[in-house]
């Protein structure tokens, strides 16, 4: 069978797509990890994302959130010069920021799994889509989280970005009917 159609094109894609694309994910340090790579998606292809992956890894600490969130405007003027990763002061920021916030709502008893699986009464959304284009890029839930996201002070996640992440993250399930990896 084959699998989602934006996939097939790099060994890459594959494998993200295979293992880890659409499986619910609760580990705090994954999921920020994934919410870092979808706004640093923002204006470009997920396969350049991917390429660049290893070096986000590496220069955000495998996105250790505790360290990412000590991070200064030093870091940021270091890291515009890597040229290994996405050089983009706003989204490099916005990734400083959000592991701020992230410890701000685990010093509050909450957390960012728990506040990203809200949105979804703590349930995967699979949605039986047959073709590519039914994929919607927002939904009213992505909007709805987007909002809350931005009142706890999170930045660069608007409801598409936002919808990506519940797309990573397993909180909807939109591989397409037929696709080996469709969860049920």
């Amino acid at each position: 069978m084959p699998r989602c159609d934006w996939a097939d094109s790099d060994p890459k894609m594959q494998a993200y797509h295979d293992k880890e694309w659409g499986r619910p994910e609760y580990d705090e340090q994954k999921l920020f990890e994934l919410m870092s790579l979808e706004l640093m998606q923002a204006g470009l292809s997920w396969q350049t994302v991917l390429n660049k992956r290893p070096a986000l890894r590496e220069v955000f600490y495998d996105f250790d959130i505790q360290k990412v969130s000590q991070m200064d405007q030093t870091d940021v003027t270091r890291l515009l010069q890597d040229e290994r990763i996405i050089r983009n002061r706003l989204k490099l920021e916005a990734i400083i920021n959000n592991a701020k916030v992230v410890c701000q709502l685990e010093q509050a008893g909450s957390s960012l799994d728990e506040l990203l699986w809200q949105a979804v009464d703590y349930e995967p959304c699979i949605n039986h889509f047959t073709k590519p284009e039914q994929v919607p890029a927002k939904t009213e839930t992505s909007l709805e989280l987007a909002k809350k996201l931005k009142k706890q002070g999170f930045k660069f996640l608007g409801p598409t970005i936002v919808y990506s992440l519940m797309q990573a993250a397993g909180l909807v399930n939109d591989h397409l009917v037929g696709c080996p990896e469709k969860f049920y």
